[in-house]
């Protein structure tokens, strides 16, 4: 069982929005960032914030000021990060926390995550690299993040497909899923099945990595 909470953010960018579903006894905190051209609702956010706090695992989503200022274009990269800091800074939390979020916000995750004394790093559809343009690799940013770091990457993403990372990451496909986590209608896994696969491999890897080591001497 989850209790949902609210809290409004003052960051050096304007109002952000932490929106909480704890768990009773959670074993770990996730906190989440938004992409680029989308909020706190898409749905595997809401996947995430939906099915592990049931798990022990409590799920917090940060909106961004220009979000909530109704603005459809995210702004610069440091003020994200900043706004994302601010509403850490906010959080009451005496589990391990884990920062991440899906592409933009998996990004600004990776950039923050030492700062934020983070003991993991969840990045959703990363965006290895703009639409078609391979050779501007953002590789670097998310072995940025120094801690313990899980990919999890659409089939079909545009903005890096598995087979473009790292062998040595830690990374977990979505069948036929785009940088949405969108799959097709007769293809290998249904939507269903393919949000299934995300939350599973995410809870899975919080309880091995996070939770297994915070516990070893």
């Amino acid at each position: 069982m989850s209790v949902r909470h609210e809290l409004l953010v003052d960051t050096p960018h304007g109002e952000g929005r932490l929106v909480t579903d704890r768990s009773r006894k959670p074993i770990a905190t996730l906190l989440l960032g938004h992409g680029a051209g989308a909020g706190i609702d898409t749905h595997d956010l809401e996947a995430l914030a939906e099915a592990l706090p049931r798990n022990d695992v409590t799920v917090v989503r940060f909106e961004q000021p220009w979000r909530r200022a109704g603005r459809k274009v995210a702004t610069a990269p440091p003020t994200l990060d900043e706004a994302f800091v601010a509403g850490a800074d906010r959080l009451r939390t005496r589990s391990p926390l884990v920062v991440g979020g899906r592409s933009a916000g998996a990004r600004s995750a990776a950039r923050t995550a030492k700062r934020l004394g983070a003991v993991g790093c969840l990045a959703l559809a990363f965006p290895l690299h703009p639409p078609g343009r391979p050779e501007k690799s953002r590789l670097a940013e998310l072995r940025g993040a120094r801690v313990p770091t899980l990919v999890v990457q659409g089939e079909r993403d545009a903005m890096g497909r598995p087979e473009a990372f790292p062998a040595d990451l830690d990374l977990v496909v979505v069948p036929g899923a785009d940088h949405s986590f969108r799959v097709p209608r007769r293809g290998d896994v249904s939507q269903e099945e393919a949000l299934e696969i995300l939350v599973q491999s995410t809870l899975e890897w919080i309880v091995r990595e996070v939770v297994g080591n915070a516990a070893r001497p």
